[in-house]
């Protein structure tokens, strides 16, 4: 049986769109003689043409980073980003024009340069409403201003902190890199049809990468996490976990032999292994590349894709989550959308225009890298729920196989949903036991046929620690991913042995 559904997240709520409006009109539009009339005049010139929608996506980020090596912060760097994207959406065809020049004019300029989609002479298809409708969303954070959470000394000691950990631990570690990144991201979002939304984001995170050395050979290991909170977060606990973590992925590969190449049983842990989900299943259920028919789960909804026991969701609205928005980049509230339930495809992952093409509903999955870039269907936090064995119950009963712990790069192709993936960390098995640790191997597989292998899913469902960053299209984002552990039957591993 499926494990149960999760709960949805905080209530949706207008009170605290109003919030954020004030703080990204305070920010975005006052200090360049913006108005809401401003943004109705934009909107106005863009529907002159026939379009099915049009929006700007206003946005004001504020970055600070350090990094942390031989003991002493090698770099640092702040940076201020502001601008403000103009769509225009006609059936499946975008214009699209942005500016890091907030005035009013060259706003009206952006909008009059991507009206030309639509087709001269016709009725405008939207219509700008004359008073504007404040959007719904999410409190799953809170507006905080992440860089102003410790002062620059505090920074520094945290970096020092964490690197004095990870030396003290084992005499083999020789060096120690650490890094903390802190960024606060308001953005406004006007819709054509006069919703009106905004957020205030947090985001930090904290890496680090230790070299362990023994008899002349050289490993590295890394570790990390992050949320949507101030930089509080890292508390001494938290650095000490971080640190034991890189600390054991090094000095376990010391010790690793050639892994072995072949078909075989591949046990996945529970928590960042969930990447392998993401890549290899996540992205063929986009609503875009659906609805032109290029994934391999197009036209799939209602039929078994994965075996039974297997639920997968994508969830925007977990508190404090990396992957987690209180609205997408369309001014939608986030959902828990049911991709998969007991191996059954539910549906896919939407924005507004590939929802509006495929005749459903979005999910709150409009998601862009900047004011930069044009929006499309994206992953906040992509997890598989739990099921009933513990995973000492899986390890047990594997009789010869492969134990990937941990992840590092991979790549799937979406039409054929075939994947490859190296295993940063990973353990041979035989008869039920851990016998060593092994290095160099790669599970290469196919998504869809990899969920129907399932054949024992873990009790120990978890979500990553929060340093998930997903690219598409030359767009990155952050995300988070989850799983537990899983016994998975012939999967093709290549290895060095």
């Amino acid at each position: 049986m499926p494990g149960m559904l999760p709960t949805m997240g905080r209530m949706i709520a207008i009170e605290p769109t109003l919030k954020r409006l004030a703080t990204a009109e305070q920010l975005l539009l006052t200090p360049y003689g913006l108005s809401e009339a401003s943004l109705a005049r934009a909107l106005g010139e863009i529907t002159q043409r026939q379009v099915d929608d049009a929006d700007l996506y206003f946005q004001y980020t504020r970055s600070e980073g350090w990094s942390l090596e031989e003991g002493i912060v090698k770099t640092g760097s702040f940076s201020i980003d502001q601008g403000v994207g103009v769509r225009a959406v006609s059936g499946d065809k975008t214009a699209f024009a942005y500016s890091d020049d907030l005035s009013e004019a060259s706003l009206l300029d952006a909008a009059r340069t991507v009206r030309s989609i639509g087709a001269a002479g016709k009725t405008a298809r939207v219509k700008v409403p004359a008073k504007p409708r404040v959007a719904k969303s999410r409190s799953l954070y809170t507006a905080t201003d992440p860089i102003a959470t410790l002062d620059s000394t505090a920074k520094v000691a945290l970096l020092t902190q964490v690197e004095q950990i990870a030396r003290k631990l084992d005499p083999r570690v020789v060096q120690v890199m650490a890094s903390l990144a802190a960024e606060y991201d308001v953005v406004l979002v006007a819709r054509a049809d006069g919703t009106r939304a905004a957020d205030v984001r947090p985001l930090v995170r904290l890496s680090v990468m230790v070299i362990a050395e023994q008899d002349g050979k050289r490993e590295s290991g890394s570790a990390g996490g992050g949320a949507r909170l101030g930089l509080d977060y890292f508390t001494p606990a938290l650095l000490e976990q971080y640190a034991r973590e890189a600390v054991h992925a090094a000095t376990t590969l010391l010790a690793a032999r050639p892994a072995p190449a072949g078909q075989m049983t591949v046990i996945l842990g529970p928590g960042w292994p969930g990447v392998l989900l993401h890549e290899a299943v996540g992205h063929g259920l986009e609503g875009d590349f659906n609805r032109k028919g290029t994934s391999a789960f197009s036209g799939r909804i209602g039929q078994r894709v994965a075996a039974k026991g297997v639920t997968v969701l994508d969830d925007g609205t977990m508190a404090d989550r990396r992957g987690s928005l209180n609205v997408d980049d369309e001014g939608a509230a986030t959902q828990r959308t049911v991709l998969i339930e007991d191996g059954i495809l539910r549906g896919y992952i939407q924005d507004a225009t590939n929802a509006r093409l495929m005749g459903v509903k979005p999910t709150g999955n409009g998601r862009r890298e900047s004011y930069a870039h044009v929006p499309m269907p994206r992953m906040t936090n992509t997890y598989m729920l739990g099921g009933t064995k513990t995973a000492e119950e899986i390890v047990a009963s594997l009789k010869k196989g492969l134990y990937a712990t941990n992840f590092g790069g991979g790549q799937v192709d979406i039409t054929s949903g075939k994947f490859t993936f190296s295993a940063s960390e990973a353990y041979w098995v035989e008869n039920g036991k851990i016998q060593y640790p092994v290095k160099g191997a790669t599970l290469v597989g196919n998504g869809p046929d990899c969920l129907t292998r399932v054949s024992m899913i873990g009790n120990d469902m978890r979500l990553d620690s929060g340093v998930g960053t997903c690219g598409k299209e030359g767009q990155s984002v952050p995300v988070g991913v989850g799983q537990p552990t899983l016994r998975i039957e012939g999967l093709t591993v290549g290895g060095t042995a």
